[in-house]
């Protein structure tokens, strides 16, 4: 059963562009060999790190989702893990999360507006108010 994942993974910041391609690549082509599809791969740039990671405090931040098997994103983590200009890397299913806010989406579109409703006769709405001016001078 195929599903979708997001994969993110931190590269040494002194590896060259074309170098950092190469690895995009690389795991692209784990992925589509494996019978998975890679949906967008997005560099995200160079951030400081929140802590020290192998020594170093930045890195470029690596964004791939993909569409693929449980064995195809083993075998991608297993090659992100032996890769030495990865430092660091995440894989999280996200269809689930699809799932559940379509969900919600659908909910709010079946649930009925309360604006919507017409607003009650004016001679309804004066009469709790008579009554209870009534009331306070009574008192």
């Amino acid at each position: 059963m195929s599903r979708l994942y997001e994969v993110m993974f931190i590269v040494r910041p002194d590896v060259e562009d074309e170098e950092v391609e190469k690895l995009i690549t690389g795991f692209s082509s784990t992925v589509t060999t494996g019978g998975g599809v890679v949906k967008s791969a997005e560099k995200l740039g160079r951030r400081k790190l929140a802590y020290m990671v192998r020594r170093f405090t930045d890195g470029n931040y690596i964004l791939l989702t993909i569409e693929a098997t449980g064995p195809v994103v083993l075998e991608l983590e297993r090659r992100l893990r032996v890769t030495e200009p990865v430092i660091k890397f995440i894989t999280v299913r996200i269809d689930k999360e699809e799932k559940r806010l379509a969900k919600v989406k659908a909910a709010r579109g079946t649930r009925r507006k309360t604006s919507s409703e017409p607003a009650a006769p004016a001679g309804e709405s004066a009469a709790p108010a008579e009554t209870a001016s009534a009331v306070q001078a009574n008192a």
